[in-house]
């Protein structure tokens, strides 16, 4: 990728603190044309589809990109908004709110948002964080579980950005947090307020995107990070065994994915008389294609056509206050030992004085 010449180096330019909330990506419409742009990067990245280019290539360019544009877009245009994409509202969202709850806890940050595939890019966001004073960036994925496709990818990009700058920033990473108290009190307390208002289903559906099963043969730690974190929520809400279930959506091509698979796991529940069932989709923190038109149409459909009588489907954590609490927390940890307190601040400059007089009367 091509970087934009730096900003000159201006010494004595006060250093900042910078995030960078990073989510995967959505094409800018719900049209063939954006689709066609979107799956060419998003189905090129190698981390995405782990292929010798001289076998995938033929096929991406030949085959799936003059076919599969037209049937996606319109099952974007299902659940497109008049603000545009969801996961792109609620990403944008969630970065405005993180900041102003950091601020309200005294840390002085600036924090942007970026896809990995489409706008806005990671490497326009990086540089802007950078040409704003950011000396020191933390990069945040919205993934909860570590994976090469998504979580590793998103790295990828950070670090080509940074190769190629003359001054890269000091940067740190958040792998994963798929076992946070915070990120997993949250989620109980999503399903809590739906069966407040909803009642209990028979069985709790906790799907997860899926990924080829020899990813796991790889050594990737997703494939147990998405059990840990079912398993936590189940003892969070005190499910007795067998009423919750861990399954895997999202299958891509023929080979064998991570089992057992959400859609035909909700059609045998419904054949073995399974009356109602809730989605909860853990894996996402911004709904999106993948849940509100696979999950809460497709398969809300495969389910009660195989005999089911009753289909919740429970929304992602988005915009929810306790989530975001807990997303702030899960930054602030990460950002320990870096100065982020607002250096005009008249409180946190007396703290400042009193901890070097504390420490100049111990030495």
């Amino acid at each position: 990728m091509r970087m934009p010449p730096e900003p000159a180096y201006t010494h004595g330019q006060p250093a900042r603190t910078g995030i960078l909330w990073i989510n995967l990506g959505t094409p800018e419409a719900p049209t063939p044309a954006a689709l066609r742009r979107y799956l060419g990067q998003f189905l090129g990245d190698p981390r995405v589809v782990e292929l010798p280019r001289a076998l995938w290539w033929p096929i991406l360019h030949g085959i799936i990109l003059n076919v599969r544009p037209r049937k996606s877009a319109a099952k974007y245009a299902t659940i497109w908004t008049p603000e545009g994409s969801p996961l792109k509202v609620w990403t944008e969202r969630q970065a405005k709110l993180l900041q102003g709850l950091l601020g309200e806890r005294g840390h002085h940050v600036t924090v942007r948002w970026a896809m990995r595939y489409g706008e806005p890019a990671i490497a326009r966001e990086l540089e802007a964080l950078k040409a704003a004073g950011c000396t020191r960036i933390l990069i945040l994925p919205a993934y909860p579980q570590y994976c090469a496709a998504t979580t590793a990818s998103a790295f990828d990009e950070v670090w080509r950005w940074a190769g190629a700058r003359r001054w890269a920033p000091e940067l740190r990473f958040v792998n994963h947090y798929h076992d946070d108290a915070g990120y997993i009190g949250a989620l109980a307390a999503r399903v809590r307020a739906h069966w407040a208002e909803h009642g209990r289903p028979e069985r709790l559906v906790m799907s997860f995107h899926g990924m080829p099963a020899r990813t796991l043969q790889l050594g990737d730690p997703y494939h147990c990070e998405c059990h840990k974190t079912g398993r936590l929520l189940a003892e969070a809400l005190e499910l007795p065994p067998g009423q919750a279930v861990v399954t895997f959506q999202s299958r891509f091509g023929k080979a064998k994915w991570l089992q057992p698979y959400t859609e035909p796991t909700l059609v045998e529940l419904a054949r073995q008389g399974v009356g109602r069932v809730d989605v909860v989709c853990p894996g996402f923190t911004a709904d999106c294609i993948e849940t509100l038109e696979e999950i809460d149409q497709e398969a809300r459909a495969a389910f009660l056509s195989a005999g089911g009588r009753e289909f919740h489907y429970i929304p992602c954590l988005n915009d929810d206050l306790g989530w975001l609490r807990a997303l702030a927390d899960l930054a602030e940890r990460h950002l320990a030992g870096w100065p982020t307190r607002t250096p005009h601040d008249p409180a946190a400059a007396e703290a400042t004085r009193q901890r070097a007089r504390a420490l100049g009367a111990a030495m």
